[in-house]
């Protein structure tokens, strides 16, 4: 049986992963980082592909699990470690809000943003994974104006995940930024969980630009 702290971490900066890193940060656990340079095509790489033929980072490596895809990455670790309380437990009432706020973004959210960004039509109501934009985006705002955290003032791996999401989006622009959001995105960027991934994130992405640059060679 896998040590607990025996985490394997892929990682590549300013990309969804940047999110579990601030929740490994927030749990307060060591974890081994595999920075992938994604500017030099590392995550195309066949030796990542055997860690997710998908080639998409956040990936960890837990003893003999492998572990992909978003959100299970962070219902995973939030889970294996109880004591950090960043998740409910199975008989706690506010497990079925944390499961559906961590399932509702990648079901519901990030595609609606995606098609509304693309000018692409969500399909008939009936086949739609998210049934439209404006329905997505309402849920997520009620859900954040209680406040200060999806779980009301319990804040949970979730957060982490919505936090970053948020942020990156409105960033973007292809979110309009409300106030409830805005004031949600900044609570949780002022943690110093937060605050710490953002510094070592902007060093990482430096160091693989300017080696993605030397590997091209001169223009």
């Amino acid at each position: 049986m896998a040590n607990k702290t025996d985490i394997e971490f892929y990682h590549s900066p300013n990309t969804r992963s940047s999110g579990v890193r601030v929740l490994l940060e927030e749990l307060g656990v060591p974890y081994r980082l595999h920075a992938l340079n994604m500017r030099a095509g590392e995550h195309l790489q066949d030796a990542y592909r055997a860690i997710n033929p998908m080639a998409k980072v956040p990936a960890i490596r837990h003893g003999e699990a492998v572990v992909t895809e978003q959100a299970a990455v962070y219902l995973y670790l939030a889970d294996l470690f109880p004591e950090a309380g960043l998740a409910p437990a199975p008989t706690d009432p506010a497990r079925a809000a944390y499961l559906r706020w961590m399932v509702f973004y990648g079901s519901c959210y990030e595609p609606a943003v995606i098609d509304r960004y693309l000018k692409r039509e969500p399909g008939p109501r009936g086949m739609s994974a998210y049934a439209d934009y404006d329905s997505v985006i309402a849920r997520v705002t009620e859900a954040l104006t209680p406040g200060p955290y999806l779980l009301g003032e319990r804040f949970s791996a979730a957060d982490v995940l919505w936090g970053g999401a948020l942020g990156w989006t409105m960033g973007f622009g292809l979110v309009d930024p409300a106030p409830v959001l805005t004031a949600y995105v900044e609570r949780i960027r002022s943690r110093p969980a937060s605050r710490t991934v953002a510094a070592a994130d902007a060093q990482l992405a430096a160091a693989h630009e300017a080696a993605a640059a030397a590997q091209a060679g001169p223009a």
